[in-house]
């Protein structure tokens, strides 16, 4: 890697996840060592950094050297900082992310990565995963990678939350109403192709995917079933035990991650900065041949 001789690198799988150290996010990282870090970011597709002490200024302020950030229509912010989003759970306040999923593609450019910071921890449990989508999608048979090349997906807001959910109650019901109402359903390519690695991969989730567009229901709905357990298979997954200050930095085009809901009565508070990506788009890599199916409308 060009930039810094510094930084060392661990991989934890194969397939996903690296930890890397030498360096302090809570220092103005040159701009060789941010380029190391994406390179570190696009190889690994999530990088853990341990012990880091950021104050939710420095957090912001790293997140901002690789885009610009997103504020959540719903979930509460630090009080000065509405890029940074609050997650506390506890039992008051369980969580409502324990599923499968790819953060905020209920919008035209879902987010590029999300960097995620431990502030307090449960005596154990809360752990989380990720799950690579570019190996997910080349552990498919040829055949069933070339139909769903063909296909695009709907990513709903109101599909995920719901007035009477967890985050739709809690934010009250006009703050719900304008949230459902300028986050209307988008359409996104079934499998996208990442904007700079070139790498196809699955992108439909449980979460915010409410059904594959020209699919009958029952189609759809068995097609999203098999991905969605697709995707969990553990050869494409890491697992990361959180520590104090530890930081987590996905890319959000090509994981889904779940938070592991085990930690109550217990209380765990994370923070995180989201940066905004680009709209999803597939290229093929190779010309279809003659006879393959074309696109579904």
């Amino acid at each position: 890697m060009a930039g810094s001789n510094v930084l060392q690198i661990e991989p934890l799988t194969p397939a996903i996840g690296a930890v890397l150290r030498g360096v302090n996010l809570a220092e103005r990282a040159s701009d060789g060592m941010i380029d190391d870090i994406r390179q570190a970011l696009l190889r690994h597709q999530v990088i853990f950094f341990e012990d880091q002490d950021l104050t939710p200024t420095q957090q912001r302020d790293f997140a901002a050297r690789f885009g610009d950030l997103h504020v959540h229509p719903l979930y509460d912010t630090d009080e000065g900082h509405p890029e940074i989003m609050v997650i506390d759970n506890h039992e008051g306040n369980p969580t409502d992310n324990n599923f499968w999923h790819t953060d905020v593609t209920f919008i035209e450019t879902p987010p590029l990565g999300a960097i995620l910071h431990a502030r307090q921890l449960p005596p154990v449990g809360g752990d989380t995963m990720w799950s690579s989508m570019t190996a997910a999608y080349k552990a498919l048979s040829r055949p069933m990678q070339r139909f769903l090349e063909g296909l695009e997906a709907v990513h709903d807001f109101a599909y995920a939350f719901t007035p009477q959910g967890l985050a739709g109650s809690q934010a009250g019901a006009e703050k719900y109403a304008k949230a459902v109402a300028d986050n209307p359903p988008v359409i996104h390519p079934v499998v996208r192709t990442h904007p700079e690695t070139g790498e196809p991969g699955i992108f439909v989730n449980s979460v915010f995917t409410s059904r594959i567009k020209g699919l009958r229901r029952e189609e759809s709905r068995a097609l999203m079933d098999f991905l969605n357990r697709h995707v969990q298979q553990p050869e494409f997954v890491v697992r990361w035990r959180w520590t104090p200050g530890a930081v987590a930095f996905w890319d959000n085009r090509c994981t889904q991650h779940r938070a592991i809901d085990d930690f109550l009565p217990h209380r765990r508070v994370m923070t995180r900065a989201t940066i905004l990506g680009d709209r999803p788009i597939f290229t093929p890599a190779h010309p279809r041949e003659s006879g393959d199916p074309g696109v579904l409308s």
